[in-house]
């Protein structure tokens, strides 16, 4: 697959106790964006932050929190993003989703 110019970046903002049908949420995204066909989806693990509830989730040694922030990310056309939206918001209860515009520079499978 190949991608460049103009396109679009999906924020998905959750907790890491989350869960959709009895799975993490963050993996069960990530199942969903693939079998979507997008382009691609990472996951990056917080270690502090708060949300709406400003309740402080960290990962100090001697504050250890069971629900760490993830933030997944998605950049893909605007088409194959916003087609994936309706199915994104049946699975995300609580969390924050955001969208912006960015530009693909370089975006190239390699060949195995």
């Amino acid at each position: 697959m190949r991608l460049e110019g103009e396109a679009k970046l999906l924020r998905i903002f959750i907790g890491e106790s989350d869960k959709w049908q009895g799975r993490p949420l963050a993996e069960a995204i990530v199942l969903e964006a693939k079998k979507a066909g997008l382009a691609g989806v990472t996951v990056f693990k917080g270690f502090m932050g708060f949300g709406a509830h400003s309740r402080i989730h960290s990962a100090k040694i001697l504050q250890l929190s069971e629900d760490l922030p993830v933030l997944l990310e998605v950049v893909d056309t605007e088409e194959k993003i916003r087609a994936f939206l309706p199915t994104l918001e049946g699975m995300v209860g609580e969390g924050l989703v955001t969208l912006e515009k960015v530009e693909v520079i370089r975006y190239q499978a390699g060949s195995s």
